[in-house]
């Protein structure tokens, strides 16, 4: 059996195109009922972090429990979560806000009120899937041989409910893989121990990913074979590609150079410019292998 894990936020969705209405909502949450401030002030500082942050991608990175997970620009979601991560970290008296908010945060409470705002206001939202979103999934579905996975940092509610929107047979959601979630006590048992991947002389990846390295060692103990597809490098495509699992990356609008020369040079990466493009890539790849017989 092969197993094509698809990431869903950006991979399959166009996730570009739901950050100002998440990013909107989020705000006016943070000003009304967490900062008690005025809309006005925390839209500003908004806008001056995100401007910050593009001018030096390479300095800022999503943080959770005060590691660093992904470099800011990775994602249209990412950035807009990095912004406001460090837009409340610099300001004394939102963090004093965010921890009488948040007293039992499950991260910091930064980062618990970031992941609170991106899962109450992504929820509600009609997601937008890109063009060649039904087809793909359905032209995978189809083949005997092949099995969809819809990788995701959620438990799979929101998911599943907005795939179900395609009429599609269901495919199978990978949920809470929590590739945000870094081990530091973790001996990474691939990479010859390693636990780091260089990229280049700016940025590097920390592969310390129990969680999600549990979650893809699961899918292929019944001997799959496994392939990801996804639209970033540091969350869903550094750990396969360390763990020797092919990683295909969706190039987007907002793909930073530097992932798609990275994953493009790699043995084992692809870059695919259209989603539409994934069913040739599996079947040129993988054809004349006995996953596709």
């Amino acid at each position: 059996m092969l197993k094509i894990i698809l990431d869903y936020d950006g991979t399959l969705t166009a996730e570009e195109q739901q950050v100002p209405e998440v990013a909107h909502r989020s705000l006016v949450e943070l000003a009304e009922e967490i900062l008690h401030v005025p809309l006005a002030e925390v839209e500003a500082a908004y806008q001056e972090t995100r401007a910050r942050l593009l001018a030096a991608p390479h300095k800022y990175h999503w943080e959770v429990a005060g590691a660093r997970v992904s470099y800011c620009d990775e994602g249209a979601f990412i950035l807009n979560t990095v912004a406001m991560q460090i837009m409340l970290a610099e300001n004394p008296a939102y963090v004093d806000a965010l921890a009488a908010r948040f007293p039992d945060a499950e991260y910091d409470p930064v980062a618990t009120c970031t992941n609170h705002l991106f899962h109450t206001h992504t929820g509600p939202l009609e997601v937008t899937f890109r063009p060649a979103t039904p087809e793909t999934l359905r032209w995978l579905i189809a083949q005997p041989k092949v099995e969809p996975l819809v990788l995701t940092n959620s438990l799979g509610d929101k998911v599943n409910r907005n795939l179900a929107r395609l009429n599609l047979p269901p495919a199978r959601v990978l949920g809470d893989t929590r590739q945000y979630e870094l081990d530091p006590s973790w001996a990474v048992p691939f990479n010859d121990g390693e636990p780091f991947l260089t990229v280049d002389e700016l940025h590097t990846v920390d592969l310390r990913r129990r969680i999600y390295y549990e979650a893809l060692t699961r899918e292929r103990a019944d001997g799959s074979r496994l392939a990801v597809v996804a639209d970033t490098l540091s969350l869903p495509g550094a750990l396969p590609l360390a763990m020797g699992i092919p990683f295909v990356l969706l190039r987007t609008g907002y793909t930073p150079g530097w992932c798609a020369v990275y994953v493009e040079h790699h043995p084992l990466g692809a870059i695919l410019d259209d989603l539409a493009a994934l069913p040739a890539w599996v079947e040129e790849k993988f054809a004349s292998e006995e996953d596709m017989k």
